[in-house]
């Protein structure tokens, strides 16, 4: 897969989920790259302390030089505890709403699948669902230069490494 680069663009959104509404965070890179998204039951804070800790522990994931985020209040004090757990001191927050454009563009992709499946019905499926949305559209953005189109083994890992799970 191709590296990112250090300037992350960080938002939600919502997905109805057996007629409750649930949080889809997702992250990109300046240039539009998936870097990575989590399905969440709440907005909050500890939901955002998750999903910064799932984003850094991403192997092919630069660090951040600066993070933008939208006016929610959940994200500076996530990144805050973030901050007093590990060194990455020189992390910039923008909290600028238009800076976001990219991602807000982006989620039309989940979105617009979603709808037409009448919503999900169970919070498990909706995870493994959202989850090859996610790599499908990583696959449609040309992120997985590495995976050639006839190698099985390298699409397999790719799978497995994305959804958490064994194919």
């Amino acid at each position: 897969m191709n590296k990112t680069n250090s300037s992350w663009r960080c938002d939600e959104t919502y997905l109805k989920i057996r007629g409750q509404w649930k949080y889809l965070y997702r992250a990109v890179d300046s240039k539009g790259n998936t870097l990575v998204f989590l399905l969440s039951t709440k907005c909050d804070k500890k939901a955002a302390l998750r999903f910064f800790k799932k984003v850094l522990g991403n192997r092919r994931v630069k660090l951040p030089r600066v993070i933008s985020v939208d006016k929610h209040t959940s994200y500076p004090g996530a990144l805050k505890l973030i901050k007093a757990e590990n060194p990455l001191k020189q992390i910039q927050l923008r909290q600028v709403k238009y800076l976001n454009n990219i991602i807000e563009a982006d989620y039309r992709f989940v979105k617009r699948k979603a709808r037409f499946k009448l919503w999900f019905q169970s919070f498990h499926s909706a995870c493994y669902t959202v989850a090859g949305y996610e790599a499908m559209n990583m696959i449609l953005k040309d992120q997985i230069s590495v995976v050639a189109a006839n190698d099985a083994q390298a699409q397999k890992n790719f799978i497995e490494n994305l959804l958490g799970i064994a194919v």
